[in-house]
């Protein structure tokens, strides 16, 4: 791998700027950076879901229908996927540092306000500018790690994210019902907004400056369009975005479904989805704490990735033919299986698209991160709600956007990154 100091271009090593102060200092404090970027990309989902156990409690509160309510969830999800477009480019041009300071005072301050929404409208009025406040610790989180690590390491410190950030989905639920036991649901919002003034104060004091002057952009919104439209141009990154967008919407997929096919399809308990839904996040996590520990540096990080789109595809394939009875009837167990086994994958799937991807944009990692990050959310987003269009009495849907997804993640991996060229994983892109 490279020293520090030098840069990957065209698969030949080549002189790199000297790392600022705040590079080295961040490299040489690794574990306090891990959780400081740990908890900016935990952040989201615990504002998503730490408040889910609220929402039957919001609906009486506030006098509004369910649907209503359920519209706080869509402008939380809405802000944080346009956030990144314009948290991405900022931190290209004023560093990491300020946008990232900026997006987690306005995150507290919308969060504060939650918690006093008299109704419903101001509630998702300012959902939704937490969620683009919010937005900011994850697309900056993502271009830090760029500024600071390449190739194997950088893969090895997505991989160590995903451990903490994989553990806020399972946590979050529990951490509500528990507020709710003690408060009613603007407590939840009371502890998020303290999470975030105590985050917000992590970063002022121990996150430095990873991007120096001399390796920011200058110009503004145009330049910022122009940046976003080298990157979709080059072939290989958008390959990577694409592949990770659509493997993120098969996990998008089994999220929004398996509530609804675990309990009202194969009567399981909400226990035992509770059960499932936390083993399959931990399988998640260990698969991506495999990759870090052990496969990085041992075998490439196309030939990881392969690992893991194969098994979405072949799990895929398996809970369709299982869910449509080609196979005959099968119970819970060998359906959850299958999901366990998908979303396992994805711990090989996710991290190494984005080191990938990043590893080709040295000079634009923020915009880079914003494009990798927008992608994923909206792609789900559009994926979601497929999962119920045949109906409260089927599992079908599920299974087969899963599949399709895994499908165009698969074509996309071949056709666009083409594995198999020497010296173009990881080739760095000009300053456009």
């Amino acid at each position: 791998m490279p020293e520090s100091g030098q840069k990957t271009t065209q698969g030949h090593i080549t002189e790199r700027a000297p790392e600022s102060t705040g590079q080295a200092t961040a490299r040489r404090t690794g574990l306090l950076v891990t959780l400081v970027l740990g908890g900016l990309t935990a952040l989201p989902p615990l504002s998503m879901d730490m408040y889910l156990p609220a929402l039957p409690e919001v609906t009486g509160a506030l006098n509004a229908p369910a649907a209503t309510v359920q519209l706080t969830l869509t402008a939380c999800l809405a802000g944080m996927a346009l956030g990144q477009l314009v948290v991405g480019p900022m931190s290209d041009k004023w560093g990491r540092r300020r946008p990232l300071l900026i997006g987690m005072i306005v995150y507290v301050l919308a969060t504060a306000v939650c918690a006093l929404a008299p109704t419903a409208e101001t509630l998702i009025g300012f959902r939704l500018l937490q969620g683009l406040a919010g937005a900011a610790g994850i697309v900056i989180a993502r271009a830090v790690v760029r500024d600071l690590y390449d190739g194997v390491e950088m893969a090895r410190f997505f991989s160590t994210l995903m451990l903490i950030s994989g553990v806020a989905p399972i946590i979050a639920p529990l951490i509500g019902g528990q507020i709710l036991r003690i408060t009613d649901w603007r407590g939840v919002f009371h502890v998020l907004t303290v999470i975030g003034i105590l985050l917000t104060l992590v970063v002022w004091r121990f996150l430095g400056e990873t991007l120096p002057p001399e390796r920011r952009h200058e110009g503004g919104v145009g330049q910022a369009l122009r940046t976003m439209k080298g990157l979709l141009a080059d072939r290989v990154f958008a390959g990577y975005m694409l592949t990770g967008g659509l493997a993120f919407a098969a996990l998008f997929a089994y999220i929004s479904a398996s509530p609804f096919v675990v309990q009202e399809i194969y009567g399981a308990s909400p226990q035992t989805f509770s059960l499932l839904f936390g083993l399959n996040s931990i399988g998640l996590v260990a698969v991506g704490q495999i990759n870090g520990k052990l496969l990085v540096g041992r075998v490439s990080l196309d030939k990881a990735l392969g690992w893991g789109l194969g098994t979405i595809l072949v799990s895929s394939l398996a809970l369709l033919l299982m869910t449509s009875g080609v196979v005959g009837e099968v119970g819970l167990v060998p359906v959850a299986a299958g999901l366990f086994v998908l979303m396992s994958a994805m711990g090989l799937a996710m991290p190494n698209t984005n080191a990938q991807a990043l590893m080709r944009t040295p000079h634009a990692a923020g915009s880079a991160s914003a494009l990798l990050g927008t992608t994923s959310f909206l792609v789900g987003a559009v994926a979601s709600p497929l999962v119920g269009i045949a109906g409260e009495h089927t599992a079908v849907p599920m299974a087969v956007v899963q599949l399709t997804c895994a499908v165009l993640a698969v074509a996309c991996f071949l056709v666009l990154c083409r594995p198999w060229q020497p010296g173009r994983s990881g080739a760095a892109l000009t300053t456009p």
